[in-house]
């Protein structure tokens, strides 16, 4: 079986997919963490890779930017290939003063700019959230890790550069950072009946106007894949 997107067979993913908008960080947590790796998908260069982790089937796998890239490859692993739970592994940036380069963020909910989630043709505002087992999970992990990190909203926007400084009003409401596919992938979810946790490592800041490098970015950010692998290990 294969779908537009994605050219594996069925039963070569996992039913817990960690998933990274960049297809190399995915690379790269499949080559440092997962033992007898095997490539699944090299579509449109979006690689998708399963192997073990503590004795446990998990898969990684990009999604690409942006919530059209993320509803795309969400939709089809959810629908056509049995996956059960998807933690996404991604990048942010800051909207709070206290939240700095490298802190890790658990997206216990995520607002929006994005109207994806009105093609569900519900009656009313859909509040995208997390599965709670699987956010308690993650604090729990990270606190054994001893890894700095925040509970909260996050904004997923649909604009990467946006001139207009709008940020400063979700600041105001408490929002934590700042980043692309949230709001689908916990929407998504919700239709499919499935489950899903964002992890975000804060690449940049919008309050201090700093940032890191694509290679940071890339395999620098360690501690939410420590995170992830331990929870989908357990999922």
């Amino acid at each position: 079986m294969a779908t537009p997107h994605i050219e594996a067979k069925l039963g070569e993913i996992a039913e817990t997919v960690i998933m990274a908008g960049d297809p190399l960080r995915a690379k790269f947590m499949a080559d440092t963490y997962l033992k007898d790796v095997v490539q699944f998908n090299s579509v449109r260069n979006m690689l998708g890779f399963t192997g073990t982790f503590g004795g446990k089937r998990i898969s990684i796998m990009g999604h690409g930017i942006g919530i059209p890239s993320m509803s795309v490859y969400v939709t089809e692993l959810y629908r056509f290939y049995g996956v059960k739970t998807i933690i996404r592994t991604g990048t942010a940036g800051a909207m709070q003063a206290d939240v700095k380069i490298g802190d890790l963020v658990f997206a216990q909910g995520a607002c929006t700019d994005s109207h994806y989630l009105d093609s569900m043709g519900l009656p009313g505002a859909f509040a995208p959230i997390a599965s709670y087992d699987l956010l308690t999970a993650a604090v729990e992990k990270c606190k054994g890790f001893g890894y700095k990190h925040y509970v909260g909203n996050v904004f997923s926007s649909d604009v990467f550069y946006d001139e207009s400084a709008s940020w400063k009003i979700w600041a105001k409401m408490g929002v934590l950072c700042k980043e692309m596919e949230t709001s689908a992938l916990y929407g998504i979810a919700a239709r499919e009946g499935k489950k899903a946790l964002t992890i975000l490592t804060i690449s940049d800041s919008m309050v201090e106007n700093v940032e890191t490098s694509a290679q940071e970015r890339q395999t620098g950010f360690t501690k939410m894949m420590d995170v992830a692998l331990g929870v989908a290990s357990e999922a």
